[in-house]
């Protein structure tokens, strides 16, 4: 979108909070960069120049603006709707790849050499992996600094620089400030650094509109326990993370969503945001889903009552992968059952301070050791679920942000056991495909049926090509029209 200078200029005039993290503003006179919803007077067009990331405009010169803070803008929406290198590429970075693998590690991943990420990166943002990890290392310091009371070295080394002295010089080169300055800002318009060990507190940004009915509505209907919770009016649970492992808690507020964090390793700060973004669906553009849904006479009235629905997905998508067999042909109610006898017998046992909270889920290399006779499942689901556990944990299957969506659906339907329903399920939650589509869903063909809508598979597929690439959203409006407790915020 940054080369379609006359469309950028109206946003910024404007001051469009939807184009926030679609592209960056940069002042040619002061060498300032901003999000399209900067409050100041919007400068001259001419005084105008546009960039597609925060990384390419800190290429340039240009330093982050103080008071619209474009370095908190959401993510673009553009990375989690496209499937290719790029759009890879740029999820794994905001996963922390590149600081905790290096290029190399990240050019492995998606199956190309450094030079190509490069060259690819390079045409469609400005910038190269580099740049772009370390304007991500830049804002992650920016939090520890004015969220923590974590000495200068500790937030140094656990945003990612290799130095103290590197650390310094980006802060001063993309803030104008020194961190010690950053901090002082901080608590002069905030609340102190909570003192909790460990913890720590932040805002979530997001578009508007954000219907967190059946956001917090399905992810706390279906929480294993001991994993997952809802308390005090958020949803918490546990995190396997690089370093260590973390519990993050989650509550819908105004404009944001209220992030607390307990890591036993602060390094891994980024990548639990970056997992909690991603679990929380939170750099969608609900304006354009909901434009085009609306456009279906069936939808409009259900997409007009309740605007800004997203798909709840998982933080880790092998989880998410086990649990799906584990739910197929039974209850929500039971499906938990199953999973928290899972986790009881081989998850890692956590500390909780907080909550109730007591595992950690367990990974296919724990599950690859299970009995199948000890699983209170029949037969054939318990084929499946050691073939799956088996393929993840010996490499075969990959799953994850770096996931060719095709592929690994064409992969997974070669499993035994996996038909439509849950191989879709896997690539609207843990994939994150927003044009997953579950035509032969219980709930989907029941609110397709109440509404007008062809019921049968074959036919509601057909019907549902007009709201391609979105289906899966429209798969919540679909469900949202029935009672189920994944429906409603949990009191």
């Amino acid at each position: 979108m940054h080369t379609d200078t006359e469309r950028c200029v109206r946003a910024v005039r404007s001051k469009d909070a939807r184009f926030d993290g679609w592209f960056f503003t940069a002042v040619l006179t002061t060498r300032i960069y901003c999000r399209p919803s900067c409050p100041v007077v919007p400068p001259k067009p001419e005084n105008m120049t546009f960039y597609p990331s925060a990384a390419a405009c800190q290429q340039a010169g240009f330093r982050a603006c103080k008071r619209c803070r474009p370095d908190t803008s959401p993510g673009s929406p553009e990375w989690d709707v496209r499937a290719d290198t790029v759009a890879r590429a740029m999820r794994l970075i905001r996963d922390g790849v590149v600081d905790r693998e290096g290029v190399p590690g990240l050019a492995a991943r998606l199956g190309y050499s450094t030079r190509q990420i490069e060259r690819q990166l390079r045409a469609e943002l400005g910038a190269g992996p580099l740049a772009l990890a370390r304007a991500q290392r830049a804002q992650t310091a920016r939090v520890l600094i004015e969220t923590t009371a974590l000495p200068m070295a500790d937030v140094a080394f656990a945003a990612g620089f290799s130095s103290v002295r590197t650390f310094n010089e980006t802060v001063r080169e993309v803030f104008a400030l020194a961190p010690a300055e950053l901090r002082a800002r901080a608590t002069g318009t905030r609340s102190a650094p909570a003192p909790t060990p460990g913890v720590i507190s932040l805002r979530l940004p997001y578009r508007t509109p954000l219907n967190p009915s059946n956001l917090f509505g399905h992810l706390t209907a279906t929480a294993v326990p001991g994993v997952e919770e809802w308390r005090d009016g958020a949803y918490r649970r546990t995190l396997t993370l690089p370093y260590g492992h973390g519990i993050a808690a989650l509550a819908p507020a105004t404009g944001h969503i209220a992030c607390r964090l307990l890591l036993t390793d602060p390094r891994d700060l980024a990548h639990a945001i970056s997992r909690c973004r991603w679990l929380l669906d939170l750099d969608a553009d609900p304006v354009a889903v909901d434009e085009q849904l609306r456009a279906d006479p069936h939808l409009a009235p259900h997409v007009d009552r309740a605007p800004g629905r997203r798909v709840p997905r998982t933080v880790d998508a092998a989880e998410f992968a086990v649990r799906a067999v584990l739910g197929q042909q039974v209850s929500t109610a039971a499906a938990r059952t199953h999973a928290g006898r899972l986790v009881t017998a081989h998850g890692t046992p956590v500390d909780d301070p907080q909550g109730g909270l007591t595992h950690l889920f367990p990974g296919p290399e724990a599950l690859a050791a299970l009995d199948p006779e000890a699983l209170a499942l029949p037969r054939t689901r318990r084929a499946t679920l050691t073939t799956l556990v088996a393929a993840l944990a010996d490499g075969s299957l990959k799953l994850g942000l770096d996931s060719d969506w095709d592929e690994a659906r064409a992969h997974l339907l070669a499993l035994p056991g996996f038909g439509p329903w849950t191989v879709e399920a896997i690539a609207m939650r843990a994939l994150g495909d927003p044009d997953a589509f579950l035509p032969t869903d219980l709930g989907v063909r029941r609110a397709a049926a109440g509404l007008g809508l062809p019921a049968t598979p074959a036919a509601l597929t057909a019907r549902a090509a007009a709201w391609r690439p979105w289906r899966a959203y429209a798969v919540q409006y679909l469900w949202a029209t029935d009672s189920h407790p994944i429906n409603h915020l949990p009191a």
